[in-house]
């Protein structure tokens, strides 16, 4: 390899025609800012293209950017023979375009399934790529740039996270980045907005690098003689050679299926050659080679600063915590439930001074220090779970207090049971009296009646447990578990927990899918691909299917035990976490297989932003009523129908030696046991209605919660498990799972009333 200033260019036409701009793409380009270093000097032309693919480290933005592009209706599929999703859709200026977004990759010599389908993505042909790249890390990303030109395919750079890199006192020399590459360089903050207007323009100006790395002689001389066997394919015979020359494995089917036995001889010869003359880590060599000069290209267009303005940005944003963490401080402890302060008692005082500690942290947390302190905070094994439990504390003061306290009180008892149900009885009444038929058609009326409004109502009851007790809830913990992700915190949270999760078997990134499942465990069944090995793919998702509640049942959850003493939200967790490891820990050594390193990129604490978290949280809100609100109507009819047949009461009965007998509960809990195998939040939420109808003392409560939440997993999420592990393995998990639960809640049975507790 040599220095920055030996990069040679290579001059390769793009072969795009340059044709009439659309209406559409020039409205989008009157929002776009100011013109960026090396974009298209013409206004009025733009390239036509029919594939765009966004390419990129990971954590660098692009499924932000894929958004802007886009808009929201994307498609999510499998690349064909692989478990890696690839999302496309339409691009909004012309919908004739089509949006690829790959995942993240560190090199297009694959060393990953991830990096190999984005390499084969670009190799089944492209017109244009959309290099997405991290400012604070231009030398990373330069070194797929550099791939990028070797490949001979038009590109815009886009650098991104401009903000926080200037938070870290960087500046970069865009317009000597753009002309040194030969591309169009658009500075961004893909979360904000800034920049993406620019997009639009620098799309015109894309073409091939004019640059590329020089390689070790023996390398350069290799090329030579096997670019013509490669050549006239979607990617440059020179990118094509570097990955033969370094022993791809994964290109070998490609090769038999294009080329000669001869040929494929030939590159064979010359490769050992290589191996030969530089050792038989070749690909390790032009790695180097590689980063050695994206390193120099990056040092020459950036220049570092002080950040005395973020010391002192953050000094006035602690000022301002302070008074407020004071004031909030003092307003919850003269306030509260003693009504020391007058007019102040009570609720209000408890809402103002969330208020005030809110406005504490948002101020700190705007500080640049502050988040890099945060970061630390966040991902140190020895603070990290004191971080993670005050976040756990806040989320279930918030979502246990408020949605499922004032919320739901609000909206099930004022607005459902006050105003809708008495509604939509009196006109379903109406609608059948005025129906004078005698007979069965008069039966068959009452029988639609009762469907409707009755005891087991689709309305009365499968709407008021969706829509008034468990929305609201899920609407608090969806908002909650938004800002989580959209700060960063989540993937610290994996180097938290990958000791814990060691003794398992597992790895720290088993705590993704993990939290994932608390949104819905059926999607998070499907996330367990990102673990290494069968065995680790296995057993998280064995953990998933057996303690780890979905959002909505974890909403309702997190309600009810904050309706119940102190000792019950601990109780539960003990005894679910418990469980999980224990169950972990055993099932890590009876399956066979081997565990895998934690290699995990972390990208830094961001602010998370407004229109960020609306966005994801309206998403999940509207999944929500699409998929989950249909199931409690199907739970709740099926209900109907059992009760209306006579089998309601017999699986009843036949369910009293476990559910009165182990458990201690009212027989109507059996209601709740059987309809959670539809959705076990419709479980949680029939077991929230025992106890708000007096059925249910506080230990029978924390008894029923935990068996629930260790119940076997909904439909949904049993047949996901058949299709990605297979059916003997889900109804394995099923059949260990149904008596294991009702066990564990019978020992806490015994356990709670042998600590004399009621």
């Amino acid at each position: 390899g040599r220095d920055v200033a030996e990069i040679a260019p290579s001059r390769v036409e793009s072969g795009l025609g340059i044709g009439p701009e659309t209406e559409a793409l020039a409205a989008h380009r009157s929002l776009a800012d100011p013109p960026v270093a090396g974009a298209a000097a013409a206004a009025d032309t733009h390239a036509c293209f029919r594939r765009i693919a966004l390419v990129g480290n990971p954590n660098v933005g692009k499924s932000v950017l894929f958004g802007a592009l886009t808009g929201s209706y994307a498609t999510v599929s499998n690349y064909p023979g692989t478990t890696v999703e690839v999302t496309r859709a339409a691009a909004r200026f012309d919908r004739t375009i089509e949006v690829i977004d790959t995942p993240g990759v560190n090199s297009l010599t694959p060393s990953s399934e991830d990096e190999r389908v984005t390499r084969d993505i670009l190799l089944g042909g492209v017109d244009l790529v959309v290099q997405v790249a991290d400012a604070k890390n231009l030398d990373r990303a330069l070194t797929v740039s550099f791939q990028l030109a070797e490949a001979g395919v038009p590109f815009v750079l886009v650098l991104n996270m401009m903000d926080e890199a200037a938070d870290r006192g960087v500046s970069l020399d865009v317009g000597r980045l753009a002309e040194t590459l030969g591309v169009p360089v658009v500075p961004t903050v893909a979360v904000s907005g800034h920049g993406l207007g620019a997009l639009g323009t620098a799309l015109a100006g894309a073409r091939p690098a004019d640059c590329r790395p020089r390689y070790p002689e023996a390398v350069e001389n290799a090329l030579a003689r096997i670019e013509d066997l490669l050549a006239g394919f979607p990617l440059a015979a020179r990118l094509l050679g570097l990955t033969c020359l370094a022993g791809d494995e994964t290109l070998r089917p490609w090769l038999e299926a294009r080329l000669p036995p001869p040929a494929r001889q030939r590159i064979e010869d010359v490769r050992r050659d290589v191996a030969t003359a530089l050792g038989a880590q070749v690909a390790y060599h032009l790695g180097r080679a590689r980063l050695r000069q994206a390193k120099q290209l990056a040092d020459s267009v950036t220049h570092i600063a002080g950040v005395d303005d973020a010391a002192r940005e953050s000094g006035a944003a602690w000022t301002t915590a302070l008074g407020a963490a004071a004031l909030g401080g003092m307003l919850m402890l003269l306030g509260g439930d003693t009504g020391v302060v007058p007019g102040l008692g009570g609720a209000p005082a408890r809402l103002l001074g969330w208020a005030g500690l809110f406005a504490a942290g948002a101020a700190a947390y705007r500080s640049a220090r502050m988040r890099v302190a945060f970061g630390h905070w966040a991902a140190s094994p020895r603070t990290g779970l004191v971080v993670l439990f005050v976040i756990l504390y806040v989320v279930y003061r918030f979502v246990g207090v408020f949605a499922a306290g004032t919320a739901v009180d609000f909206i099930e008892n004022t607005l459902f049971n006050g105003y809708v149900n008495p509604f939509v009885t009196r006109v379903v009444d109406t609608a059948i009296g005025a129906v004078a038929l005698p007979g069965v058609v008069d039966q068959l009326l009452q029988l639609l009646r009762d469907m409707l409004v009755g005891p087991y109502g689709v309305v009365t009851v499968a709407l008021t447990y969706a829509l008034a007790i468990i929305l609201p809830i899920v609407t608090a913990f969806f908002l909650v578990f938004s800002i989580l992700e959209d700060s960063g915190y989540l993937p610290r949270l994996a180097i938290v927990m990958n000791r814990s999760f060691r003794a398992m078997g597992l790895n720290g990134k088993a705590v993704l899918p993990m939290v994932l499942g608390l949104g819905c465990d059926t999607m998070a069944t499907l996330t367990a691909r990102i673990m290494e090995t069968r065995k680790e793919r296995v057993l998280v998702t064995l953990l998933l299917a057996l303690g780890v509640p979905c959002s909505a049942q974890l909403g309702v959850i997190l309600g009810l035990l904050g309706a119940l003493p102190i000792w019950a939200p601990i109780a539960w967790g003990v005894v679910v976490l418990g469980v999980l490891f224990a169950v972990g820990f055993l099932a890590a050594r009876l399956l066979p297989g081997e565990r895998s390193a934690l290699i995990l990129e972390v990208p830094p604490i961001r602010r998370p932003q407004l229109s960020n978290i609306v966005v994801k949280t309206a998403g999940r809100l509207e999944w929500y009523v699409r998929e989950a609100v249909p199931i409690f109507v199907l739970g709740t009819f099926v209900l109907f129908v059992l009760d209306a047949t006579g089998q309601l009461g017999r699986i009843v009965r036949a369910s009293e030696p476990a559910v009165v007998g182990l458990l201690n509960l009212p027989p109507k809990a059996a209601e709740a046991f059987l309809v959670g195998f539809f959705r076990r939040d419709y479980g949680s939420a029939g077991i929230y209605s025992l106890f708000q109808d007096g059925a249910l003392g506080a230990v029978q409560a924390v008894v029923a919660l935990v068996t629930i939440t260790l119940f076997v997993p909904c439909v949904a999420n049993f047949f996901v498990i058949a299709k990605e592990r297979g059916l003997r393995t889900a109804l394995a998990m099923t059949a260990f799972i149904f008596p294991f639960a009702f066990f564990v809640g019978a020992i806490l049975n015994v356990a709670l009333r042998g600590l004399g507790l009621q």
